[in-house]
Protein backbone atom coordinates (compact mmCIF):
# COMPACT_ATOMS: atom_id res chain seq x y z
CA UNK A 1 0.00 0.00 0.00
CA UNK A 2 1.80 3.53 -0.97
CA UNK A 3 0.88 6.31 1.42
CA UNK A 4 -1.11 8.22 -1.66
CA UNK A 5 -5.15 8.89 -1.50
CA UNK A 6 -7.68 8.59 -4.24
CA UNK A 7 -11.10 10.55 -2.55
CA UNK A 8 -13.93 9.86 -4.67
CA UNK A 9 -17.24 12.20 -5.13
CA UNK A 10 -20.46 10.52 -5.44
CA UNK A 11 -22.69 12.43 -7.45
CA UNK A 12 -21.55 12.10 -11.55
CA UNK A 13 -18.53 10.56 -10.21
CA UNK A 14 -19.73 7.13 -8.64
CA UNK A 15 -23.08 7.43 -9.40
CA UNK A 16 -25.60 8.51 -12.09
CA UNK A 17 -28.02 11.12 -10.72
CA UNK A 18 -30.37 10.60 -13.37
CA UNK A 19 -32.98 8.81 -11.08
CA UNK A 20 -32.83 11.17 -8.72
CA UNK A 21 -33.92 14.35 -10.78
CA UNK A 22 -36.32 12.03 -12.48
CA UNK A 23 -37.99 11.90 -9.27
CA UNK A 24 -38.16 15.38 -8.44
CA UNK A 25 -39.83 16.36 -11.96
CA UNK A 26 -41.85 13.39 -11.09
CA UNK A 27 -43.10 14.37 -7.65
CA UNK A 28 -43.02 18.03 -8.97
CA UNK A 29 -45.85 16.94 -11.53
CA UNK A 30 -42.73 18.90 -14.30
CA UNK A 31 -42.48 16.80 -17.33
CA UNK A 32 -38.76 15.69 -17.38
CA UNK A 33 -37.26 17.06 -20.84
CA UNK A 34 -38.43 20.78 -18.69
CA UNK A 35 -36.90 20.07 -16.04
CA UNK A 36 -33.82 18.74 -17.13
CA UNK A 37 -33.60 21.25 -19.05
CA UNK A 38 -33.76 23.78 -16.32
CA UNK A 39 -31.31 22.13 -13.99
CA UNK A 40 -28.51 22.85 -17.41
CA UNK A 41 -29.55 26.53 -17.75
CA UNK A 42 -28.79 26.42 -13.78
CA UNK A 43 -25.30 25.10 -14.31
CA UNK A 44 -24.59 27.46 -17.18
CA UNK A 45 -25.71 30.41 -15.46
CA UNK A 46 -23.35 29.29 -12.15
CA UNK A 47 -26.20 29.43 -9.58
CA UNK A 48 -26.87 27.19 -6.97
CA UNK A 49 -28.67 23.88 -7.39
CA UNK A 50 -32.16 25.08 -5.41
CA UNK A 51 -32.41 27.79 -7.93
CA UNK A 52 -33.92 24.66 -10.27
CA UNK A 53 -37.01 25.02 -7.95
CA UNK A 54 -36.63 28.70 -7.94
CA UNK A 55 -37.26 28.94 -11.67
CA UNK A 56 -40.76 26.65 -11.09
CA UNK A 57 -42.04 29.42 -8.20
CA UNK A 58 -40.94 27.42 -5.59
CA UNK A 59 -39.67 28.55 -2.42
CA UNK A 60 -37.05 26.95 -0.22
CA UNK A 61 -40.00 25.60 2.29
CA UNK A 62 -41.97 24.67 -0.31
CA UNK A 63 -39.40 22.34 -2.31
CA UNK A 64 -37.92 21.02 0.95
CA UNK A 65 -41.48 19.54 1.74
CA UNK A 66 -41.46 17.28 -1.04
CA UNK A 67 -37.92 15.74 0.56
CA UNK A 68 -39.67 12.73 1.71
CA UNK A 69 -41.76 11.98 -0.95
CA UNK A 70 -38.76 12.37 -3.31
CA UNK A 71 -36.73 9.70 -1.45
CA UNK A 72 -39.78 7.41 -0.97
CA UNK A 73 -40.07 7.60 -5.15
CA UNK A 74 -36.18 7.46 -5.32
CA UNK A 75 -35.64 4.67 -2.80
CA UNK A 76 -32.13 4.84 -2.74
CA UNK A 77 -29.02 4.29 -4.73
CA UNK A 78 -29.54 0.58 -6.66
CA UNK A 79 -26.94 -1.04 -8.56
CA UNK A 80 -28.04 0.54 -11.91
CA UNK A 81 -27.43 4.12 -10.79
CA UNK A 82 -23.72 2.76 -10.55
CA UNK A 83 -21.69 3.86 -13.38
CA UNK A 84 -20.33 1.23 -14.86
CA UNK A 85 -16.66 1.52 -14.41
CA UNK A 86 -17.38 2.98 -10.88
CA UNK A 87 -16.80 -0.56 -9.09
CA UNK A 88 -14.36 -1.90 -11.44
CA UNK A 89 -11.71 1.64 -10.92
CA UNK A 90 -12.34 1.50 -7.34
CA UNK A 91 -10.77 -2.20 -7.30
CA UNK A 92 -7.91 -1.33 -10.02
CA UNK A 93 -6.61 1.79 -7.58
CA UNK A 94 -6.85 -0.54 -4.70
CA UNK A 95 -4.88 -2.92 -6.71
CA UNK A 96 -2.49 -0.53 -7.64
CA UNK A 97 -1.67 0.48 -4.19
CA UNK A 98 -3.92 3.21 -3.54
CA UNK A 99 -6.03 4.30 -0.19
CA UNK A 100 -9.25 5.29 -0.91
CA UNK A 101 -11.96 7.41 0.44
CA UNK A 102 -15.34 8.39 -0.78
CA UNK A 103 -16.71 11.84 0.93
CA UNK A 104 -19.52 13.58 -0.67
CA UNK A 105 -22.29 15.98 -0.32
CA UNK A 106 -25.48 13.61 -0.08
CA UNK A 107 -27.57 12.42 2.95
CA UNK A 108 -26.21 10.10 5.62
CA UNK A 109 -28.09 7.29 4.71
CA UNK A 110 -26.23 6.99 1.72
CA UNK A 111 -23.23 5.47 3.17
CA UNK A 112 -24.90 2.25 3.92
CA UNK A 113 -26.62 2.06 0.71
CA UNK A 114 -23.54 2.65 -0.95
CA UNK A 115 -22.17 -0.24 0.50
CA UNK A 116 -25.07 -2.43 0.00
CA UNK A 117 -23.54 -2.10 -3.62
CA UNK A 118 -19.95 -2.72 -3.53
CA UNK A 119 -18.34 0.31 -2.71
CA UNK A 120 -16.04 -0.30 0.08
CA UNK A 121 -13.22 2.23 0.24
CA UNK A 122 -10.56 2.35 3.35
CA UNK A 123 -13.04 5.53 4.29
CA UNK A 124 -16.47 6.99 3.66
CA UNK A 125 -18.60 9.84 4.86
CA UNK A 126 -20.94 11.86 3.58
CA UNK A 127 -22.27 15.82 4.31
CA UNK A 128 -25.59 14.62 5.66
CA UNK A 129 -22.97 12.77 8.40
CA UNK A 130 -20.28 15.09 9.31
CA UNK A 131 -22.98 18.17 9.22
CA UNK A 132 -20.08 19.90 6.49
CA UNK A 133 -20.96 20.83 3.29
CA UNK A 134 -18.59 21.51 0.10
CA UNK A 135 -17.46 23.69 -0.76
CA UNK A 136 -16.94 24.84 2.95
CA UNK A 137 -13.05 24.46 3.60
CA UNK A 138 -14.09 22.79 6.30
CA UNK A 139 -15.32 19.95 4.75
CA UNK A 140 -12.30 19.02 3.08
CA UNK A 141 -10.33 19.64 6.61
CA UNK A 142 -12.62 16.31 8.04
CA UNK A 143 -12.24 14.39 4.82
CA UNK A 144 -7.79 14.37 5.78
CA UNK A 145 -8.23 13.65 9.17
CA UNK A 146 -10.77 10.85 8.47
CA UNK A 147 -7.90 9.72 6.61
CA UNK A 148 -5.65 10.31 8.93
CA UNK A 149 -4.19 13.63 7.84
CA UNK A 150 -1.84 12.73 5.35
CA UNK A 151 -0.16 15.88 3.65
CA UNK A 152 -2.84 17.73 1.23
CA UNK A 153 -0.45 16.56 -1.80
CA UNK A 154 -0.54 13.04 -1.29
CA UNK A 155 -4.74 13.17 -1.94
CA UNK A 156 -6.55 13.47 -5.57
CA UNK A 157 -9.72 14.77 -4.92
CA UNK A 158 -11.64 13.19 -7.87
CA UNK A 159 -15.04 14.81 -8.70
CA UNK A 160 -17.28 16.85 -11.41
CA UNK A 161 -18.29 19.74 -9.75
CA UNK A 162 -15.74 22.92 -10.80
CA UNK A 163 -17.34 24.95 -7.92
CA UNK A 164 -17.59 22.09 -5.01
CA UNK A 165 -14.81 19.58 -6.36
CA UNK A 166 -11.47 20.98 -8.11
CA UNK A 167 -11.23 24.34 -6.71
CA UNK A 168 -11.92 23.77 -2.74
CA UNK A 169 -9.89 20.87 -3.18
CA UNK A 170 -6.99 22.40 -4.77
CA UNK A 171 -7.53 25.70 -1.85
CA UNK A 172 -6.95 22.80 0.27
CA UNK A 173 -3.69 21.84 -1.26
CA UNK A 174 -5.28 18.57 -2.48
CA UNK A 175 -4.38 17.59 -5.91
CA UNK A 176 -7.62 17.77 -8.10
CA UNK A 177 -8.89 15.51 -10.89
CA UNK A 178 -12.08 16.54 -13.12
CA UNK A 179 -13.98 14.13 -14.04
CA UNK A 180 -15.97 15.54 -17.04
CA UNK A 181 -19.61 14.08 -16.93
CA UNK A 182 -23.22 14.73 -15.70
CA UNK A 183 -24.82 18.39 -15.88
CA UNK A 184 -21.96 19.92 -13.81
CA UNK A 185 -19.04 18.22 -15.61
CA UNK A 186 -19.76 18.69 -18.95
CA UNK A 187 -21.25 22.41 -18.96
CA UNK A 188 -19.03 24.13 -16.75
CA UNK A 189 -16.07 25.77 -17.50
CA UNK A 190 -12.62 26.29 -15.79
CA UNK A 191 -11.69 29.95 -14.43
CA UNK A 192 -8.32 31.38 -15.62
CA UNK A 193 -5.93 30.37 -13.91
CA UNK A 194 -7.17 27.20 -12.73
CA UNK A 195 -6.07 24.01 -14.06
CA UNK A 196 -6.67 20.42 -12.07
CA UNK A 197 -3.67 17.95 -12.43
CA UNK A 198 -6.78 15.96 -14.64
CA UNK A 199 -9.00 16.13 -16.89
CA UNK A 200 -10.94 12.67 -17.74
CA UNK A 201 -14.03 11.73 -19.10
CA UNK A 202 -14.63 8.21 -17.22
CA UNK A 203 -12.97 6.49 -14.26
CA UNK A 204 -11.51 4.06 -16.39
CA UNK A 205 -9.54 7.10 -18.41
CA UNK A 206 -8.79 8.04 -14.48
CA UNK A 207 -7.18 4.74 -13.79
CA UNK A 208 -4.90 4.47 -16.71
CA UNK A 209 -3.99 8.06 -16.64
CA UNK A 210 -3.05 7.72 -12.65
CA UNK A 211 0.33 8.29 -12.86
CA UNK A 212 0.14 11.61 -14.40
CA UNK A 213 -1.11 12.87 -11.65
CA UNK A 214 1.99 11.88 -9.75
CA UNK A 215 4.89 14.02 -12.29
Amino acid sequence: MIDRWICLDVGETLIDETRIWSAWADELGIPRLTFFAVVGAVVERGLPYHAVFEAFGLTRDEWVQHDGAVDARFGGFRSGDLYPDALPAIAALRDAGYRLAVVANQPAARHAQLRALGVEPDVMAMSGEMNLFKPDPAFFERALELMGSPAPGRVVYVGDRIDNDVLPSLRAGMRAAWIRRGPWGMIQRLPDGAQPVLIVRSLTELVRRIPEIWR
